[in-house]
Formats: C-alpha cells, structure tokens, sequence
C-alpha cells in the first residue's frame, strides 16, 4: 500500500511539471545582508572605566595584604635612611586621612598633598590609609593604590610603614626629596 502511494505521489508531480521549461538566464538573487555585530555598550565602558582606574590611579598595584609592611627607597637612598624612617626618627611635619575615600579620590587628594608638602618644603609626611581590613576579598585598596602612587612619584626618597603606635600598617611615613 505504502508503494502505490509513493507512486501515485510520483506521478502526480511529474504531471504538475510537464509544462515547466528551466529559465534563460540566471535569477538575481538578493545579497545576504548580515546583522550588525552585537556590541555589548556597557561591558565595554566596564572595561574602559576599569582600564581608566587602574591606568589613573596605581596599574602597578603590588599584592598587599593587610598585615604587610610597605617598604621603599628610591636607587642612590642608603638603607640606613630607610632604617631610620622606619624607626620613626624622622619628625612628621603633616599628615592626610584617606579613609573612606574611593580610589579615584584618595589619588586626587594625596598627588594635592604631596604637591602642597613639597611647595612647604616640608621632609617627612604621614599617609593613613587604613590596613584594608573592611576590603573583604578585594584585599586592601586604598593600601596598595598608596603603595604604587608613592612609588611613581617623582618627590618620594623612600616611605615606609609607621611604627606600631603611630598607626602600623595602617599608616606610611614618606620622605620627600628636599628642592
């Protein structure tokens, strides 16, 4: 039964196309158009904005912890300075507070006041950014941005972390180059 079906559906179609004669030319067929790329907007001002921080305000970030002392001193520093800072035996002659400042406004407010401390002539300055220990997973923020912006800084001889009782981890003194 199924084999008559198939027959008749045969023939019935060759009888449909009897008078069907293939064409002269070519059909013109339409160019496929393809859709536009999908552009994801906000992912890329995401990454923009994200490339902007860490290119404005510390890309080099160090892998701090929020126990871990900060310790630098620029080439042609003797040890014995950085000794000395570390000790405490440099006079703090001003100090900022950046907590609870954003990123973007703890490097606004500290490049204003190394700029202002070296107009002053002033030698050594504190900076409390605080040890990081709110930070969760991030890590200490506004510790590590401290630690890379010192590092570029042009004006810092060397900085290191204050002594346990004038703030620890949780506070850098900064030896500024004399003009």
């Amino acid at each position: 039964m199924a084999d008559e079906r198939e027959e008749d559906d045969t023939e019935l179609f060759r009888r449909a196309m009897r008078d069907v004669q293939p064409l002269k030319r070519p059909l013109r067929v339409a160019p496929v158009r393809r859709a536009p790329r999908a552009r994801a907007k906000f992912a890329r001002a995401e990454r923009a904005a994200v490339l902007q921080e860490t290119l404005g305000s510390g890309a080099d970030l160090y892998d701090v912890q929020p126990g871990d002392e900060l310790s630098f001193r620029r080439a042609g520093v003797p040890e014995t300075v950085l000794r000395q800072l570390r000790r405490g035996l440099y006079r703090v002659e001003s100090e900022i507070d950046l907590h609870g400042l954003t990123v973007t406004e703890a490097a606004a407010q500290l490049h204003a006041f190394l700029k202002d401390a070296r107009a002053r002539a002033l030698r050594c300055v504190r900076v409390i950014h605080g040890k990081g220990l709110r930070s969760g997973t991030r890590g200490p923020v506004l510790k590590n941005t401290v630690n890379a912006l010192l590092r570029r800084a042009n004006a810092v001889l060397a900085f290191a972390s204050a002594r346990p009782v004038a703030g620890g981890t949780g506070a850098t003194l900064v030896l500024l180059a004399r003009q």
